[in-house]
């Protein structure tokens, strides 16, 4: 199966949001994620959102909270906005459900 296509059949790459170089990086090439942004884990195939960053080492969390992972930056890609929205509106809703029982 293609990687850059995710269990649905649409394409994770189509209208992300670049990388971006990290200063620190610079010297090396390594283009690294914005902290806040949200990176498909290919190595673990899960999607996480980029809380810290290292030139060797990135620190990624689920989208509605949990345990934080490490990922190597060569096996993060990043994600189409409507991925990166879906789980943050299952997020939101699951708040909104909890405000009102």
């Amino acid at each position: 199966m293609n990687s850059n296509v995710n269990s649905s059949g649409q394409n994770r790459t189509a209208g992300a949001v670049p990388l971006t170089t990290h200063s620190a990086c610079d010297d090396e090439g390594i283009d690294l994620p914005h902290v806040g942004t949200m990176v498909w884990d290919t190595a673990l195939d899960r999607l996480g959102r980029v809380m810290d960053q290292e030139p060797t080492c990135l620190y990624l969390r689920p989208p509605g909270g949990g345990t934080e992972w490490q990922a190597r930056p060569e096996d993060v890609e990043p994600v189409s906005a409507s991925e990166a929205l879906s789980p943050r509106v299952a997020e939101a809703n699951r708040r909104s459900r909890r405000g009102r029982l």
